[in-house]
């Protein structure tokens, strides 16, 4: 794959100052860059590999004034690492939607249907009555169940176990080894100490521009739909729970658990490792920082850290607090110590 540079400027909004019909064959860091690459410079402290770098064009701020001599031709925007993000995200659309056609050994159940630009890896396999729109990538090894639905111009990576009754929407990637719909972790405590498994009958529906990262799950609910809203970015090694709602645009980092029946408000950051128990309603705008327990609801635009977690301006006084308990025992003992020798003095006098 190559373009030019004017074609690149064309595709982040920028203005080339330079050589512009150079073709650019890849993308690098300004240190490591050869010869027809695209570079970019988004902090001032790397500024001075501009002047070393060995790639062809550079992407800049607007702003930016060169101290020395440069060798490669600029391409000045707003703001560089927005331009690069475009650019990359082009040049993924580029690279995975260039396959199309069929791969055999692969299997498509009766009574379902594919749109057009449809790539099928070899051995995947999709079952019957299911609804697949155009310019669609399943990669090998991927299967979708029964009666599943999923939109335009997504990209299902190798080893994805779609369960039946799943509804994705359009422009969704899906990472290798995650399942979608399993069970939801529904059992009823028996008299005998036994516990009976609780049919889990609903599905999973993902609406549009959903990333969901690799070998991560998420159950399908008992009766009624586990819902990831429009927006929605996992991260890879994820469990969401079954009855649970994710609201649009909010993100999850990895290592993250979401209990049955929660539900995310809108535009929230859940970091690594957070834990959310069941039955709770997170409101939206709210950051839950890493390693964090959640127990109770929390309202719009909460910040809360620690496990329970709490208001983080508090929890970060605990912590300096916590911290410094060892030097406050040792003052306690020694005022103990002088209370007591205080106490044998009077005694003896």
């Amino acid at each position: 794959m190559e373009f030019s540079i004017r074609q690149i400027a064309d595709i982040i909004g920028g203005k080339v100052e330079g050589d512009d019909s150079i073709n650019i064959k890849n993308i690098g860091t300004l240190e490591e860059a050869e010869a027809g690459f695209v570079t970019f410079l988004h902090n001032d402290k790397y500024e001075q590999f501009v002047y070393s770098t060995k790639a062809s064009a550079i992407i800049v701020k607007n702003d930016f004034q060169a101290r020395n001599k440069l060798n490669a031709t600029l391409i000045r925007v707003e703001d560089p690492y927005s331009g690069l993000t475009t650019l990359l995200k082009k040049y993924q659309e580029f690279m995975n939607y260039q396959k199309t056609g069929v791969e055999e050994p692969s299997y498509m159940g009766k009574e379902s249907t594919v749109g057009e630009g449809v790539y099928r890896g070899a051995f995947s396999h999709i079952g019957d009555h299911v609804s697949i729109g155009s310019n669609v990538k399943i990669y090998p090894h991927v299967y979708i169940g029964d009666h599943t639905v999923i939109g335009n111009n997504c990209i299902i990576h190798s080893g994805v176990k779609i369960y039946p009754k799943t509804q994705i929407g359009n422009r969704c990637v899906i990472h290798s080894g995650t399942v979608i719909g399993s069970d939801g972790f529904g059992f009823a405590p028996q008299e005998d100490g036994t516990y009976e498994t609780i049919p889990q009958v609903g599905n999973v529906v993902i609406k549009d521009n959903v990333d969901i990262g690799a070998n991560t799950v998420i159950d399908c609910a008992t009766l009624k739909s586990t819902v990831i809203e429009k927006g929605v970015k996992l991260d890879n090694l994820i469990q969401i729970a079954h009855n649970v709602t994710i609201g649009s645009n909010t993100v999850i980092a990895a290592q993250a658990g979401i209990s049955g029946s929660s539900k995310i408000g809108e535009n929230s950051i859940i970091a690594g490792q957070v834990g959310i128990v069941g039955h709770l309603e997170i409101g939206s705008k709210v950051t839950v920082a890493a390693q964090s327990g959640v127990t109770k609801n929390l309202k719009d635009n909460s910040v809360v850290l620690g496990s329970p977690a709490f208001d983080i301006g508090e929890a970060r006084k605990s912590i300096v607090l916590f911290r410094k308990l060892p030097e406050i025992h040792r003052k306690l003992r020694d005022l103990e110590e002088k209370v007591l020798n205080l106490r044998t003095f009077d005694e003896d006098n």
